[in-house]
């Protein structure tokens, strides 16, 4: 071993327990063998293979032309808390003030500074599972415990969530309850009912709701994700965490924001100053323009989703030994393609996402990256032109209909 391989084992020793206790990502370890082959359909990650509209693109540049280029406001600029505000009414219906709103780098920021907001070391939150890893991960920085609830299979192969098992999960430490609806990476969509059953259960327990609602637009058939922010009050325990990333293509500028009750304005001022500053001025102006003239590409974003998943779901469904469950919404499909029952009993959901990889030259996630309870399963994303959901098809048929 060399001195610096040492000295960087000892240096490792040295970090704090909670950060020697952060896992490493899954998709990571597969992009890092596919990442740089050009052959690979790469449907691993949460991302549109759109690049971000002209209009928005052009709204910063001239945004930067302007001078725009300075520090913001902790909170986000002024401009930008009202157009979220009048987006949240077009929307959804409902009268949000624009002091509720703090504007975040992404929606990672927007979680993180919620955890920040809200838990103390040993608290416990509990998280839905399979989940969205970064969800678990910001809990574990900021100390806290991640408590995770399965998702139930439903014999058609969707996702369901129980709330007897939500209120089970419940101790003395829990402080936090997370829904992601809908849900990365499982597409199950919160019903409105069982919404209010979760509000009131929060309220008589006396427990914070944090309600990622970034993929609220992506939604197929018949089915409608409602909104916390539709049946909640400004003095419920309510933050909702949102992003640029997903509606508008967004996702390398790190632009997202969090709505909270009225009253803790000063609390995430004082965390996005200690966090960011601010995100990049022009960014903001950017955001600005993609709430107010970006209807139609969601629209367009969504049409394209729904027709990559119909030759995803048709195709996958096709193969023997494959269960696919059909998501209600979000962009990505879950296929269990291993354990009991299936052709590969005995395979991991990773040593299958690294086969498919080799062999069909497709990137997948695996379910474990998602949490124990993904195990068997594989995750594709299908934000993608329906030409390379038919590729994608036609290179996994022989190799997981075999």
């Amino acid at each position: 071993m060399t001195h610096a391989e040492t000295s960087t084992t000892d240096l490792a020793a040295t970090l704090s327990p909670r950060m020697r206790g952060i896992g490493t990502s899954q998709i990571g370890l597969v992009a890092d063998r596919g990442r740089d082959d050009p052959e690979v359909v790469k449907l691993w990650i949460g991302e549109g293979d759109l690049p971000t509209p002209p209009f928005i693109v052009e709204a910063a540049h001239q945004a930067m032309l302007a001078g725009h280029t300075r520090y913001a406001t902790s909170l986000g600029l002024p401009r930008l808390r009202e157009a979220l505000s009048a987006y949240h009414a077009r929307h959804w219906d409902v009268a949000i003030p624009a002091d509720r709103f703090a504007v975040t780098a992404g929606g990672m920021n927007a979680i993180m500074q919620a955890a920040q907001a809200l838990l103390e070391p040993g608290d416990e939150i509990i998280i839905p599972s399979p989940a969205w890893p970064n969800l678990a991960e910001a809990v574990r920085i900021t100390g806290g415990v991640p408590v995770t609830v399965p998702y139930r299979v439903q014999g058609d192969g969707r996702f369901a969530l129980p709330l007897p098992d939500i209120e089970a999960a419940i101790t003395p430490r829990t402080r936090v309850i997370v829904v992601n609806s809908p849900s990365n990476p499982t597409g199950w969509i919160m019903p409105l009912d069982e919404m209010k059953r979760l509000r009131d259960l929060a309220r008589a327990r006396g427990l914070w709701i944090i309600a990622d609602e970034v993929y609220a637009h992506f939604t197929y058939g018949n089915a409608i994700a409602p909104s916390f922010l539709q049946i909640c009050t400004e003095d419920d325990r309510l933050i909702v965490t949102n992003t640029f990333s997903k509606n508008w293509a967004m996702t390398g500028w790190r632009a997202g924001w969090l709505i909270a009750p009225r009253g803790l304005a000063p609390t995430f001022a004082k965390l996005g100053q200690y966090n960011t500053t601010s995100i990049p001025t022009f960014i903001q102006h950017a955001a600005v323009t993609a709430l107010e003239d970006g209807d139609g590409f969601i629209r367009q974003m969504v049409a394209r989703c729904a027709e990559s998943r119909e030759i995803l779901v048709a195709g996958l469904s096709r193969l023997p030994g494959v269960t696919v469950s059909v998501p209600e919404g979000a962009f990505y499909l879950m296929a269990r393609v291993a354990g009991p029952g299936t052709p590969r009993p005995d395979e991991t959901s990773l040593a299958i996402a690294f086969r498919l990889l080799e062999e069909a030259k497709v990137g997948v996630a695996p379910g474990t990256a998602f949490g124990p309870e993904g195990e068997g399963f594989i995750r594709l994303c299908f934000a993608i032109s329906p030409g390379l959901a038919r590729e994608a098809v036609a290179r996994l048929t022989p190799v997981l209909g075999r």
